[in-house]
């Protein structure tokens, strides 16, 4: 099973991952926000995720890591 990690202190909440995701495994927090004020992507859906890297790649601050 792949496994997203987001670095949360680093990520703006552009959204471009949430977009990019083919299956839906990430959003934006609703609850939560970072030290610089934004809503950070949260990965919601680990038994989803296909490992495609669709995300990370999408990143334009590099904040995410895929592991398959």
């Amino acid at each position: 099973m792949p496994k997203i990690t987001i670095n949360s202190g680093r990520c703006k909440g552009c959204g471009l991952c949430v977009n990019a995701c083919p299956k839906a495994c990430i959003e934006l927090s609703k609850t939560s926000r970072n030290s610089k004020g934004y809503q950070p992507a949260e990965f919601i859906k680990p038994d989803a995720c296909i490992g495609c890297a669709m995300c990370a790649t999408m990143c334009p601050d590099c904040c995410i890591t895929v592991e398959k």
